[in-house]
């Protein structure tokens, strides 16, 4: 491979890589937090594994995970995008 079609390449690739997200907990007014689940977005959805791995989600979008964490009421589920 080339040195110029190796860099298209990896400029391709850099420009269509997935966007990886955190489902963060937040407890009471910013006392603590913790990472529920990662995920990564696509153009045309998103995918989420919670931390423990036990569940596995396909998404029509990022968002939409907050749907699927289970949480107390003096908790709030956010998006976090490192």
């Amino acid at each position: 491979m080339s040195e110029e079609f190796a860099k298209q390449v990896a400029e391709m690739v850099a420009d269509q890589a997935p966007k990886v997200f955190a489902v963060v907990l937040e407890y009471g007014a910013q006392l603590d937090a913790q990472v529920a689940a990662w995920g990564i977005a696509l153009d045309e959805g998103a995918f989420m594994t919670t931390v423990d791995g036990r569940s596995q989600y396909a998404l029509a979008q990022p968002e939409n995970a907050l749907r699927y964490i289970r949480h107390l009421p003096e908790v709030t589920p956010r998006l976090v995008w490192p």
